[in-house]
């Protein structure tokens, strides 16, 4: 049976289950959840082990990014689902009177979720809470660069999910175009910005709704006013974690002048603590994901090398990298780095890096270290990205009571907790009339009434 077949074979079975009713009973998704929770938890020494297969993943990392995080949401999805799903009541004009309003969030339907590469477990699974908590049936398309991720993923979802309700769809770039080629009724992807424009031309001959994490270059703005050891800290922590292959990383550092050399020497200082003489033998340290990216990657080791610079193919390592006395017109400063590569831009006048920042697509996530109040403030409602942390970097992503999400180039559409329920519903607007108190006035003939309800619409 070729994938085609069995990738319409398996659409059909969902929306006959889907339209069975059974998704849309909160209890239902209650269960569902509980069960994710559970089988999660009971594979977390596999999950580990896969990541670290995949992208030589510390096994702390692994585990505060990837499977905490995906039981952490689960937890707060459980915590709040009936109060997402009770239909809402709202008020209505005069004019409608004498009726009722509500709003009432039902489910879309078959929804498609394309994983990455560089957090597999995680962002593969976090859409699917979502999914689950609004009532849709999912295909899951994990990404084939992490391997042992996707293929744990596929495990889990297929021994313990009938695959009418949520089926795990293995391969490359050709699967995918064929999952594109089918109609569903949303679109939640996670990848770059020129794969996101593939999956929203694909997605608009079918006129289906996408919601697209992107990616972009972060800028992390360092005043003089702060605790340097600890930005320092912060910042390397942010950078070189997960070797630097995360979407909202801090992409590149503007510093102030004054403070550019004494923070070079911080950072040095962090990576030696963090990662010892030699980062390369050390256990929490990973690894690029592979040789495609390695070799992208490895061109970008050009200019004033600071810190690092040292590469091994056969490991596909590179050291955390600082590269000094960069200009926005160079070549890493025209595209996402998403590597260990941290170039620093000098400063005098904030004007001029807002004015930078501001030509540039808008970023998935902007940093600013200040203890300023004025400074941060000029920075917030002078420039525009997907979200802002202040004095520390991504963890704005931890909570799940924050919308995540990009905006322009870096993303469409937003989730994590009621925003990932918001994503994977429709709110249908229903008003419901009475039939005593009819007023002529609404009628033909017109002749006459305008006047007075210009009157009663003031």
């Amino acid at each position: 049976m070729s994938p085609q077949i069995l990738i319409s074979d398996v659409l059909r079975e969902q929306r006959q289950y889907f339209r069975a009713g059974a998704t849309k009973s909160v209890d239902f998704r209650i269960a569902q959840l509980q069960a994710l929770k559970q089988v999660v938890i009971e594979h977390e020494s596999e999950i580990l082990e896969a990541l670290k297969a995949d992208l030589n993943k510390p096994e702390f990392e692994a585990y505060t990014s990837e499977f905490s995080f995906v039981i952490q949401e689960i937890n707060y999805a459980l915590k709040n689902i009936k109060n997402w799903a009770k239909t809402k009541k709202v008020s209505i004009p005069l004019i409608l009177s004498p009726a009722s309003a509500q709003m009432i969030p039902e489910p879309l339907g078959v929804v498609l979720i394309i994983g990455p590469w560089n957090y597999p477990f995680q962002l593969s699974l976090l859409p699917l809470i979502g999914a689950i908590a609004s009532g849709n049936c999912a295909v899951i398309k994990p990404s084939e660069f992490a391997p042992h991720t996707s293929h744990l993923v596929a495990e889990i979802i297929s021994k313990n999910f009938p695959q009418e309700y949520i089926s795990v769809v293995e391969g490359d770039v050709e699967i995918s175009k064929q999952l594109l080629q089918e109609k569903f009724d949303h679109i939640f992807f996670t990848g770059s910005t020129a794969t996101g424009k593939i999956i929203m031309a694909a997605a608009a001959k079918h006129l289906t709704p996408v919601t697209l994490e992107l990616g972009g270059k972060s800028p992390c703005i360092v005043d003089k006013e702060i605790n340097l050891e600890v930005t320092a800290r912060r910042i390397a922590w942010g950078k070189f974690y997960n070797a630097g292959q995360t979407c909202i990383a801090p992409d590149y550092v503007l510093i102030n002048k004054d403070i550019k050399k004494e923070f070079l020497k911080n950072i040095e200082k962090c990576i030696q603590e963090f990662y010892g003489d030699n980062p390369k033998n050390s256990p929490d340290y990973a690894r690029i994901i592979n040789q495609r990216q390695f070799s992208r990657v490895a061109n970008l080791l050009q200019g004033d090398i600071r810190i690092g610079g040292e590469i091994n193919a056969d490991e596909l390592y590179i050291s955390p990298t600082v590269i000094d006395n960069v200009t926005w017109e160079d070549t890493i400063m025209q595209d996402e780095i998403f590597a260990p590569i941290l170039p620093v831009i000098e400063y005098v006048d904030i004007n001029d890096v807002i004015d930078k920042i501001n030509l540039r697509p808008k970023p998935l996530a902007l940093y600013i270290f200040s203890k300023n109040k004025k400074f941060q403030q000029k920075i917030l409602s002078e420039t525009s990205s997907g979200g802002v942390c202040i004095n520390d970097v991504i963890k704005q992503f931890s909570a799940s009571n924050l919308a995540f999400g990009g905006v322009g180039d870096s993303g469409i559409g937003s989730y994590h907790g009621k925003a990932s329920f918001d994503t994977f519903s429709h709110y249908k607007s229903v008003v419901n009339r009475k039939f005593f108190l009819d007023a002529s006035i609404l009628y033909a003939p017109y002749a006459g009434k305008l006047s007075l309800l210009k009157k009663l619409l003031g």
